[in-house]
């Protein structure tokens, strides 16, 4: 079965206008709108806005909610196990000091780096027309038909 324009369309391949996902992904990261990169990204912490202020782009029907996190929990956790085996080499610590020591270092990096990767993600699901990005609603598909039943 061959796809046709509808079905591109569908799924967001629609020739428009071009969205360069490493220029999406980089406005995001600094928190501006993926669209024109002047608008605010995020009204708060991790809340983004309604629409961007500069060029009226709607960013309410993004949908980067598990996977921000599984990006930090990764970069996060590979850095400071590192750093952990870096020091326990050099300077063999007890378990609280390193303790003392990672503990707030995980923190810290976790909430620094929790907002640019949401950014970059809503900046790679805009590029992508993911999500309503693509100007078609974000509803239920109905991809299987209706089953036949015998009465």
């Amino acid at each position: 079965m061959k796809a046709t324009a509808t079905d591109m369309l569908q799924l967001g391949g629609a020739q428009g206008d071009e969205r360069p996902v490493g220029r999406s992904i980089k406005r995001g990261l600094f928190g501006t709108c993926p669209a024109c990169g002047r608008g605010r990204l995020f009204r708060s912490f991790l809340k983004s806005v309604e629409a961007c202020d500069a060029c009226g782009e709607r960013m309410d029907h993004h949908r980067a909610d598990d996977f921000p996190p599984y990006i930090v929990v990764t970069i996060v956790g590979h850095v400071v196990l590192g750093g952990y085996m870096m020091t326990d080499l050099v300077l063999p610590l007890s378990t609280w000091q390193h303790l003392a020591i990672w503990a707030p270092v995980t923190l810290a990096s976790s909430l620094a780096l929790m907002q640019p990767v949401k950014g970059a993600v809503i900046g790679l699901q805009w590029a992508l027309r993911m999500h309503g990005f693509g100007g078609h609603d974000d509803g239920p598909e109905d991809i299987l038909p209706p089953r036949e039943t015998s009465a």
